[in-house]
């Protein structure tokens, strides 16, 4: 009987096959494309100055662009949650062509000629960039369902990685192309990427699945329904609510105000943003690490409260030195918290609705994080501080709604 040799340097398709299932390749994929995802959104963020001085924009204007990127993600994500959850075993297939449509968004936007054309860019945007967090992190929470914290930290550390390379780069590509040049540019590359995320991610609702396969939409429905049915979980969608309407009305009016109090230019406003999400690459897998340690509670209470001390002190110390330290330790919490809170959302439920859950907790967050840009672009037309205490408002709300939630010391009590 013959026997076939295989090179040494080789692989064979099952050996391939093994690759794409490993942990670290799947936890190290997901996470670098959710930094593709964040790395483009920062640097629109960082863009958002001179994209008001092209279509001569209102601050009321500047905040419909986030209101719409906030109100298409949470229009979506109900719904996504509950077909993700069905269509477990195309999770690959749905992952390339959010990566796709990413792309396309943004190419839409870089060619917008009027105002309307770029909020339909936008939405387009938001649209994938939210649906691809629920197969990926459904996955993640499955796959690592007792480091679920630890897991969906570094996944989020790989958006502050974008976080951090996008506003030091789009700073200094905007000293010499215009922003509009740059979205072009940066459009080409998820087009490209779709392809070989569903080489990678192809068999990822598959590999290991001890959940049925076959669509079953009343059933899917019915699971649903128990979701919602646990006060727990409202009570964290508000919470995810008011962080998210917080964090909205922070990271749209951050570079306007570096642009129009302190007068940076689009480099230095890079650096000073780049610093406050370095903070969040060094900080959220501690934070994630220490929440499946000693409780949700006991990391989330704390840092909410600081995240809303912070944002007051922009007020009086918001230049300088004091802005520096003051986005070094806002980004120390302001990117940890909300994987902590999906995790928290993850603890409760079972297996089989995971999808289901991030899309309610989404459904809330963009829901109410819709209004918080035109808010604060209202409040910054009035004076510019008050948009400071508004955010600092919803952190310290939010702060005081979590005291009240129960939750156990560790996960593993749930």
């Amino acid at each position: 009987m013959a026997h076939t040799r295989h090179s040494p340097h080789l692989q064979t398709g099952d050996e391939r096959q093994g690759m794409r299932r490993s942990a670290a390749f799947i936890l190290g994929g997901l996470t670098s494309g959710h930094g593709v995802f964040h790395w483009f959104t920062q640097s629109f963020l960082l863009m958002l100055p001179e994209v008001r001085g092209t279509f001569f924009l209102t601050e009321l204007q500047v905040g419909g662009i986030s209101s719409v990127r906030e109100f298409m993600s949470g229009l979506v994500s109900l719904p996504g949650g509950v077909v993700t959850d069905m269509l477990r075993r195309h999770w690959g297939l749905i992952l390339a062509v959010c990566m796709a449509l990413f792309g396309l968004g943004w190419l839409i936007m870089g060619f917008s000629p009027v105002y309307p054309v770029l909020l339909l860019g936008m939405g387009v945007v938001a649209v994938s960039s939210s649906i691809w967090h629920l197969p990926a992190i459904a996955f993640l929470s499955h796959h690592f369902s007792h480091r679920r914290g630890y897991a969906l930290s570094v996944h989020g550390v790989g958006g502050n990685v974008g976080d951090v390379a996008a506003p030091l780069v789009t700073g200094f590509l905007l000293a010499t192309f215009a922003w509009q040049g740059i979205i072009k540019i940066y459009a080409v590359i998820p087009l490209f990427l779709a392809f070989l995320v569903f080489w990678a991610f192809r068999d990822i609702g598959r590999a290991g699945d001890d959940q049925p396969n076959k669509v079953d939409l009343q059933a899917q429905i019915a699971e649903t329904k128990r979701v919602l049915r646990i006060p727990r979980l409202w009570a964290i969608m508000l919470v995810a609510g008011l962080r998210g309407m917080a964090f909205a009305s922070l990271t749209t009016f951050l570079p306007l105000y570096l642009t129009d109090e302190l007068g940076l230019s689009a480099q230095s406003r890079g650096v000073h943003i780049a610093l406050l999400m370095l903070a969040g690459i060094l900080f959220s897998p501690i934070m994630g690490y220490l929440s499946d340690r000693f409780g949700r509670k006991t990391v989330l209470v704390p840092g909410m409260l600081l995240l809303s001390i912070l944002t007051i002190l922009l007020v009086p110390y918001g230049y300088g030195i004091g802005l520096i330290v003051i986005l070094a330790l806002l980004g120390t919490f302001l990117f940890s918290d909300q994987p902590i809170l999906t995790a928290a959302a993850l603890d409760i439920v079972g297996e089989g609705v995971a999808a289901t859950t991030l899309g309610v907790l989404s459904f809330s967050r963009f829901a109410l994080g819709a209004v918080s840009p035109l808010i604060a672009g209202a409040l910054y037309e009035a004076n510019l501080d008050y948009t400071f205490y508004y955010t600092a408002g919803l952190f310290g709300l939010a702060t005081l709604i979590l005291l009240f939630i129960p939750m156990p010391r560790t996960p593993d009590g749930i």
